[in-house]
C-alpha cells in the first residue's frame, strides 16, 4: 500500500519524539502537532484553544487560501491534535478546569495518545490503520479438522 511523504514524515517525526522523549502534551513546541510541524509552535495561532477543532479568523484564512503547513491544513492540524489529547486523557478543548492525567508524561499514556495520532493520521490520508494487529490474528480454521483436533495439537 502506498503512502504519501506527509504521512510518512509525520508517523517518522512522531516516533523520534516519542523515543527521545520529547513529547509533551501540554507543549505547543512537543505536542503531536508541534513535533509534526519540526517543534514549532506557530501553529496554536489557528485557534483560540488548545485541543478546539474551531479555527478562529487567522486560521480561518489559512484554510480558505488552501494554506498547508508540511502537507496539513489548519484543519487538519487542529483534528490531530485532539486526537493525541484524547488520546493521551485529555479533556478538549485545554483549559484551566479540564480534566487532565495525572502523570502527563508517563511512557504508556504517551503511547496511547500516539496510537490515536497514527490513526488519525491513517484517517486523513484513507487508509486503513497501522495500529491495528487484529488481521495478524485472523485465522481461519480449515473445514477438515474439528475443535476437538485442534485442542489436542
Amino acid at each position: 500500500m502506498k503512502r504519501n511523504n506527509r504521512f510518512e514524515t509525520a508517523v517518522q517525526k512522531l516516533y523520534e519524539a516519542f523515543h527521545n522523549d520529547e513529547l509533551n502534551p501540554e507543549c505547543c513546541k512537543h505536542c503531536a502537532v508541534g513535533n509534526i510541524l519540526d517543534q514549532t509552535d506557530s501553529w496554536k495561532q489557528l485557534s483560540n484553544e488548545h485541543g478546539s477543532l474551531n479555527l478562529n479568523y487567522v486560521g480561518l484564512v489559512h484554510q480558505r487560501i488552501g494554506r498547508t503547513f508540511n502537507g496539513y491544513s489548519p484543519q487538519e492540524l487542529l483534528e490531530i491534535e485532539v486526537a493525541f489529547l484524547k488520546g493521551c486523557g485529555y479533556e478538549v478543548p485545554l483549559g484551566p478546569y479540564s480534566k487532565k492525567p495525572f502523570a502527563q508524561l508517563d511512557k504508556d499514556l504517551l503511547f496511547q495518545g500516539l496510537c490515536k495520532t497514527v490513526e488519525k493520521l491513517c484517517d486523513l490520508e484513507g487508509i486503513p490503520s497501522i495500529m491495528d494487529y487484529s488481521e495478524l490474528f485472523q485465522y481461519k480454521i480449515s473445514s477438515t479438522s474439528t475443535s476437538s483436533e485442534i485442542l489436542v495439537r
